[in-house]
């Protein structure tokens, strides 16, 4: 799939989850949020209602108060001088007072004067709570009667619920004792609830009573929010429940608002994403789209001459130049690769063909110079005893000293070829970038199977930390590949089915540069301590002689020098394992020159 389809399909894909995140938003936050203030809005109604209500409650005690200490009405309690029930117990004096009843109660409970009427119809209510004509005997106000205290609630009657103040009789001044209190009550009626809901600003009214106390309870419904709450009487039992009712205009109208910002989020939604699918398709995708078909073509093809030209200074302008670069650093690269790997291939195979020339050479030039000393130092009496014995024999010690001369000048010069072959024949060996543990891993795959069953290598986390460093690659993994075999065989000779060889690395700043330490530890059969030097001597080997040809060692030794490293063994002694210590040289991504070793 492109990544023209893919980049569309995300951006879609994440206005898509905009979309969800924006309707998770409007149902999980905004819209409970309107709720909640609507919710609000309707419990501060009800506060309002009960703020009115005691208002109108502190009116009526007020009402109370006035008449309670009055001096009239202290001496009246005393002396029941009826003047001044006619005087001042009036309709008149009711309706100004607007209260359904009056009455004087004595510190005894009973009640001197009694006054009740129906404000509308001017008309006696016939209240059971006054025709009793006295307090009942376990009436909550006694208390606040005996201390002359004041005191406010409701009584349940026959007429419906009567709000009730009382306020204690006193002389006029404030001072006492009292004689008794005066009590004033107006009925809760539909008018009454009707005015303490317009003096709250909401819409109240008085539903019948549960047999349980309602604290405050919210119950909503499509269009009205109702909030009821249950008022006790002077005996602290529920006595009424009134209902708040609050239209659901926050939530109608946060709706409202949600849906056209919904609506134009949509449409915004719709058009950025048509905007942004437009443009990264002309500044993005088409850019992009024309440097891949070109590394494509580049990668298909063995042309490195085609090149991108990108003008655009953006980005995606400089990664195009820099392909173009890398491009002909590539085609460079690989004709100078071409060009070292014939040379490196032909130089290596001449350098081993002419070094075991010039070492099976050497000892021949030897031999031959000494026989030609000899020949040279025979006494001229023997030559001219066997010339007299023998003509023949004469002759052919002459020729023979003749034959020796020449085989010592030919001798002599194939050495002087041999050695001009031989600093001819020196390459250079690549030095790579590598990871340690990927070299590691890439030298286990030319380790035979058996040898990887005998043996587990465990790459030490320094490998890790060394990072990237430059090496002849090739080199090095060879000569890990001989130091895993030679584990792998100690482990064998220590009578173990299984062996560990422990890898760990560092980098050792020294006075020429740094220098990257291998150090390869096993447990196998261990190195006695006079064979630590003679490891590395060609020949030599503490193996099997039809397995092995000492050479191994011998040759890592001499590639590992070769590199300007050096190569050592150490070991505690038989049966506790060795450590194969390797210094090579750090370089940077040039050629390091390798000379064939002796």
């Amino acid at each position: 799939m492109n990544i023209r389809p893919k980049v569309t399909a995300l951006v879609a894909v994440l206005f898509v989850i905009l979309g969800v995140a924006e309707i998770l938003v409007v149902k999980r936050i905004l819209l409970p949020s309107f709720v909640e203030l609507e919710r609000a809005d309707a419990h501060i109604a009800m506060r309002r209602i009960r703020n009115a209500l005691d208002l109108t409650t502190d009116r009526l005690a007020l009402s109370a108060t006035d008449w309670g200490n009055w001096a009239d009405t202290y001496r009246f309690v005393q002396d029941h001088n009826q003047a001044f029930v006619a005087d001042n117990i009036t309709k008149v004096a009711l309706k100004e007072l607007d209260v359904n009843a009056m009455m004087v109660v004595d510190r005894d409970g009973n009640f001197v004067l009694a006054s009740e009427l129906d404000l509308k119809s001017e008309q006696p209510l016939d209240l059971d709570f006054v025709a009793r004509k006295r307090l009942p005997a376990d009436f909550p106000w006694r208390a606040n009667l005996r201390d002359g205290l004041p005191a406010k609630g409701f009584v349940q009657t026959n007429r419906g619920i009567l709000m009730m103040a009382a306020a204690p009789i006193l002389d006029g001044n404030g001072q006492g004792p009292a004689r008794g209190m005066v009590v004033m009550g107006r009925l809760l009626a539909a008018p009454e609830i009707a005015r303490i809901g317009a003096q709250a600003q909401a819409q109240v009214s008085m539903v019948a009573q549960r047999s349980e106390r309602v604290p405050e309870q919210l119950v909503e419904s499509d269009s009205v929010t109702h909030v009821y709450r249950s008022l006790d009487d002077v005996y602290g039992q529920p006595i009424m429940t009134l209902r708040v009712d609050v239209p659901r205009q926050i939530t109608l109208r946060g709706y409202s608002a949600v849906t056209y910002a919904s609506a134009y989020s949509l449409v915004a939604a719709v058009v950025v994403l048509i905007l942004l699918v437009v443009i990264l398709n002309r500044v993005v995708l088409t850019p992009l789209a024309r440097v891949t078909r070109h590394a494509v073509a580049i990668g298909a093809g063995e042309d490195l001459t085609r090149r991108l030209n990108f003008n655009s200074k953006d980005e995606i302008g400089v990664l195009a130049h820099e392909f173009d670069g890398m491009v002909a650093r590539v085609a460079e690269s690989r004709r100078q690769v071409v060009d070292q790997s014939f040379q490196a291939g032909f130089a290596e195979l001449a350098k081993g063909v002419l070094h075991n020339l010039g070492n099976a050479m050497t000892p021949i030039g030897v031999r031959l110079s000494r026989l030609r000393d000899r020949l040279r130092a025979a006494p001229t009496e023997i030559e001219e005893f066997v010339r007299m014995a023998c003509s023949e024999l004469a002759l052919a010690v002459k020729a023979a000293e003749i034959d020796v001369a020449v085989m010592s000048r030919q001798t002599a010069i194939v050495q002087a070829a041999l050695t001009e072959q031989l600093q001819a024949a020196r390459n250079e060996h690549v030095i790579e970038s590598v990871r340690l543990p990927e070299l590691i891993a890439q030298s286990l795959e030319i380790v035979p199977e058996s040898c990887r069953q005998r043996l587990m290598v465990a790459t030490d986390d320094s490998l890790k930390r060394v990072g990237v460093v430059n090496v002849a690659r090739t080199v090095l993994r060879l000569i890990l590949q001989n130091l895993i075999i030679n584990a792998a065989d100690a482990v064998r000779e220590a009578g173990k089915d299984k062996g560990v060889l422990h890898v760990a690395a560092e980098i050792v700043h020294e006075a020429n540069g740094e220098q990257l330490h291998l150090h390869c530890k096993d447990d196998g059969i261990g190195i006695a301590a006079n064979n630590l030097e003679r490891v590395f001597e060609k020949g030599f080997s503490t193996k099997s002689k039809v397995t092995n040809y000492g050479i191994g060692l011998h040759w890592c030794a001499n590639a590992i020098g070769a590199l300007g490293g050096r190569l050592w063994a150490a070991s505690e002694g038989p049966g506790r394992g060795a450590s194969m210590h390797l210094m090579v040289p750090l370089g940077s991504r040039q050629s390091v020159s390798i000379a064939g070793a002796a």
